[in-house]
């Protein structure tokens, strides 16, 4: 259960509501390319307006060198965010200091300012208590609703709980609530997918899933050292050297619970025009890289899926964004919407996967945070969420 506080358990009239969002989305030509996370933070950012809140938005975009660079300014946002809230969005071209504090004191009960990239300075990231404090003086409650940031401690996600109440916005109560109750007491059959290019990145998430899963499908650049620890000839293939004893040790505790592909598509290069074949995983020729899991594999992973009762999937199973090596990712994306099950998807890349096949209005639950919904698999306790109040 979610036992912090939230917007809902605190009278909101005539306060000055600091929101930390997630508005971290791509841009193009100076325009916002895909909205999606916009869009997810409208309920909550109505809620606010509704019960009379003056609402400050926050946001990092990017990832900056600590300084304004203007490809990574947030002013696109604001306009988009005002096209969709049919209502003026007013855009400080600052985070913190007396134009900002001019600008949030001037604000109306119903009014919205969305301030300038937090990452535009590096106390951000410091989670530096005097650019924390700078930051509350906007404000008299903070609100946190940027679970997609919920993993790291920075001034706008942490900071700023010590010298405000803080309380969760509605995505920050979703999901916690969402994936922390399928991973609690799981519909069994239980089936996990995890990919992407590194084991390292997801050792901790493997070692929690193998006791909770009845099945655990391994794609993506993961899976070679997961091969190579069988002692397998990968070629060129990404093959994590130094994670190799820890695949072992895996390998051995998962018995027949943990899925490894059987065939690939290599390539004999890194580059989206690459020569590519379809190649058993025991002939993967010197030159050759694997870089999507094959038609076999998909096959295999996708009568796994069947009868699934819960389906949590993290990371693509292939360099998708080279359409040559999409199609297993996607064939995969089909197969969970499919299945019946319900189904929850991790952020970012594979957030893009289910969008891409055109299936994620089948998907139960698509996470707005790669790397913090990694770490609540881990069963890790996020920084972000520990600042809130307890209800």
């Amino acid at each position: 259960m979610f036992n912090k506080k939230t917007i809902r358990d605190v009278d909101l009239k005539g306060r000055r509501a600091l929101v930390r969002v997630d508005f971290n989305v791509p841009l193009k030509d100076g325009k916002v390319k895909d909205d999606t996370r916009i869009q997810a933070a409208l309920p909550m950012i109505q809620y606010l307006i509704e019960h009379c809140a003056a609402v400050i938005l926050c946001s990092h975009l990017g990832r900056p060198k600590d300084k304004l660079e203007p490809e990574f300014t947030l002013k696109p946002v604001a306009e988009r965010l005002s096209e969709l809230l049919q209502r003026p969005v007013a855009f400080c071209p600052v985070t913190v200091g007396p134009e900002a504090e001019r600008a949030a004191k001037a604000l109306k009960p119903g009014e919205i300012l969305l301030l300038e990239n937090t990452r535009f300075q590096k106390e951000e990231t410091a989670n530096d208590p005097a650019f924390s404090a700078k930051l509350a003086a906007l404000g008299d409650l903070f609100v946190n609703d940027a679970f997609g940031s919920a993993h790291r401690a920075h001034a706008s996600t942490e900071g700023v709980a010590h010298h405000l109440p803080a309380v969760a916005g509605f995505l920050m109560e979703k999901e916690p609530t969402y994936l922390g109750k399928a991973l609690a007491s799981p519909e069994r059959p239980f089936v996990a997918i995890l990919g992407g290019a590194k084991i390292s990145d997801k050792i901790g998430v493997v070692e929690n899933l193998l006791g909770k899963a009845d099945r655990l499908l391994i794609g993506g650049g993961m899976a070679n050292t997961f091969l190579a620890a069988k002692g397998l000839a990968m070629g060129d293939s990404l093959v994590e050297a130094e994670a190799l004893p820890t695949a072992r040790g895996l390998l051995q505790r998962s018995g027949d619970h943990m899925l490894l592909p059987t065939d690939v598509v290599i390539a004999d290069a890194f580059e989206a025009g690459a020569n590519h074949k379809v190649a058993a995983v025991t002939a993967i020729p010197a030159g050759w890289r694997a870089l999507d899991i094959g038609p076999e594999t998909v096959k295999a992973f996708t009568t796994a899926l069947k009868g699934a009762k819960l389906v949590v999937w993290n990371g693509p199973m292939g360099v998708f964004e080279f359409p040559a090596f999409a199609a297993g990712t996607k064939a995969l994306a089909k197969a969970v919407a499919k299945s019946g099950a319900t189904s929850i998807v991790g952020g970012g890349d594979s957030a893009s996967a289910v969008q891409d096949a055109g299936v994620a209005d089948r998907i139960s639950h698509i996470s707005t945070g790669g790397g913090a919904s990694l770490e609540f698999l881990e069963g890790k306790t996020l920084p972000g969420v520990a600042a809130l109040l307890d209800k």
